[in-house]
């Protein structure tokens, strides 16, 4: 059930998803899933809570405190991001979306925990020595090309229905190493 309503939040958005289309992709009953969410609002919310709780304690144990390389902090909180989507393959794609709804009875029932994911994103990436990179690289055009390059990379994959989270953690590290070689002093 928590795949199938992750799926079609993250395809759909809290707006146009369907609780018809999430019982189906969950082959179970309508009634049912009322019985333990109340309402579409309620689901929503529960996979939202679980989604944050889940993702951030796969970051907070997955990545070193101690790493203060960029790129190998980077790697430990991809390698994190895929044992989640080795479960949940959804899940990130959801967290995504959630991060640009735009419907107001979802935005409230999330607002507590909007912020934090992005929060624990900061705190790992701040680790970072920042004194590794060249001069001229700027460390917060760097991550976000990153971000948006590993975004890309994962929706490519869905779209094209050959997503599997060891391939793109294999991709995204092939990123990442060559980015170190352009971006770090010798």
């Amino acid at each position: 059930m928590i795949n199938a309503s992750l799926k079609i939040f993250s395809i759909n958005g809290y707006k146009h998803a369907s609780t018809d289309d999430i019982v189906a992709e969950a082959g179970i009953s309508k009634g049912l899933l009322f019985h333990y969410f109340g309402s579409k609002l309620g689901l929503y919310t529960f996979l939202y809570d679980y989604s944050v709780r889940f993702m951030k304690l796969e970051l907070t144990t997955g990545v070193s405190s101690s790493a203060n390389d960029y790129f190998e902090i980077r790697k430990q909180i991809e390698f994190a991001k895929m044992q989640v989507l080795k479960n949940y393959p959804y899940m990130q794609q959801f967290l995504d979306r959630c991060a640009s709804e735009n419907v107001s009875e979802a935005l409230l029932a999330i607002e507590k925990q909007r912020n934090v994911i992005q929060d624990v994103y900061a705190v790992l990436k701040n680790q970072a020595d920042r004194t590794f990179f060249r001069d001229n690289v700027s460390f917060e055009k760097l991550d976000a090309m990153l971000d948006y390059t590993i975004s890309g990379l994962m929706s490519a994959h869905f779209r094209d229905d050959s997503f599997h989270p060891e391939m793109l953690f294999e991709e995204t590290v092939s990123y990442l190493t060559m980015l170190k070689q352009i971006s770090y002093k010798k």
